[in-house]
């Protein structure tokens, strides 16, 4: 099949879910077009049957705001017909549902008819697309697409809750390349960051509000008191100053470091003990399920769909959303010895298993398959 692939080529989970998803259909033989403003942050390298279309977003001093919904579907328009795609497969709601509902139709009028596949993350529902500024476009074009698929029973459910809704939405999890995360830890990489043999606690997201950084600063301050311990922070945001200021008013800064963004999280990840996410809000949590593919057990709050992915006890352990005290006792009661903390290893290793991208993929080409019939015989 011949895909176009719409996302934000950002770290954010949508990009990197929507990336990965298109290197596994290229290296299944599908040619695969990402249609996006820039190259996807894990498009790096060249890849077989892989083509990147860049959208030239036009700088006119008439426009205070280049309008950029307009450029992605025209872009979309030709890259459908120069390249004679099968589909479409747009990943976040906003703008890109919107935009290729337009490149559809104008589509249409040129005698061509493409299946539209959207994708939803998480807070193209959840955040975004509940401003009302937004609302009635975001339910349109979800309403208008050919098949509409959610990332968690979780966002499945929210959705259908925040918007007016007549399509059956169906749930095709993220998944993970365990492979890729199957990594031996560097001993001398860990001797750096953790000299004294220090237990090795991760956090990676965009900083935003709704992570919750200052929770995961104020956790490992109090871990850090019972267990020795080193925090690394990946990532980079808004909240990012603020994470810093509590380091230096909770008096651990000689114990965090701030890594930025990172491209490549599996070295990381190989000598991570224990991976913080105690977000207000996760459709999924992706960053945790990579940990988790590296044999790292979740310290995590309850929120959104985390629990569909950490259970419990067995990969890890979850909290109320802003619970510092109890997030605090069961990190300690994880990392209090070596025992009890590679067991939980072994079963976050094996969860991960569940969402291995070898049985997720799959799913997406029967969907795919289901709707290029249809459009072909139609």
């Amino acid at each position: 099949m011949k895909i176009g692939i719409v996302c934000y080529p950002t770290f954010g989970g949508s990009g990197v879910l929507a990336t990965e998803l298109g290197k596994a259909l290229a290296e299944k033989g599908h040619m695969v077009h990402f249609i996006t403003y820039q190259q996807p942050v894990r498009l790096s390298g060249f890849f077989t049957n892989i083509f990147y279309h860049e959208v030239h977003i036009p700088h006119y001093p008439l426009f205070d705001y280049p309008p950029y919904e307009t450029t992605l579907a025209s872009t979309m328009v030709d890259v459908v017909l120069n390249n004679d795609l099968d589909l479409l497969h747009v990943h976040y709601a906003i703008p890109h549902a919107s935009a290729a509902y337009m490149a559809k139709q104008i589509l249409k009028k040129k005698g061509k008819d493409i299946p539209v596949i959207t994708t939803l993350h998480g807070t193209d529902i959840t955040l975004v697309g509940k401003d009302k500024t937004f609302e009635p476009v975001v339910t349109f074009s979800i309403n208008e697409s050919d098949a509409i698929t959610a990332v968690s029973q979780n966002l499945r459910t929210e959705t259908y809750n925040s918007f007016a809704i007549e399509k059956e939405i169906e749930v095709i999890y993220n998944f993970v390349d365990v492979k890729r995360f199957d990594k031996k830890p560097l001993d001398a990489f860990r001797k750096v960051l953790a000299p004294n043999g220090e237990r090795i606690i991760t956090h990676a997201s965009n900083f935003r509000k709704v992570k919750r950084v200052n929770d995961i600063i104020q956790v490992f301050a109090k871990i850090n008191k019972v267990i020795p311990s080193k925090l690394l922070m990946v990532g980079d945001g808004p909240e990012r100053p603020g994470a810093e200021e509590l380091c230096r008013a909770l008096n651990v800064c000689d114990d965090v470091r701030f890594l930025g963004k990172q491209q490549e999280m599996e070295e990381i990840l190989a000598i991570s003990d224990l991976f913080m996410l105690t977000s207000e809000y996760e459709s999924f949590g992706l960053s945790a399920l990579e940990a988790m593919a590296a044999g790292v057990p979740v310290l995590s709050s309850n929120a959104g769909g985390i629990p569909e992915i950490n259970i419990h006890g067995q990969t890890g352990y979850m909290a109320n959303i802003g619970d510092i005290e109890e997030l605090s006792r069961l990190g300690i009661d994880l990392l209090k010895d070596d025992e009890n903390l590679n067991a939980f290893k072994q079963r976050a290793k094996e969860q991960a298993m569940k969402f291995d991208i070898h049985h997720i993929v799959p799913l997406y080409e029967e969907l795919y398959e289901r709707f290029v019939h249809v459009s072909a015989t139609s």
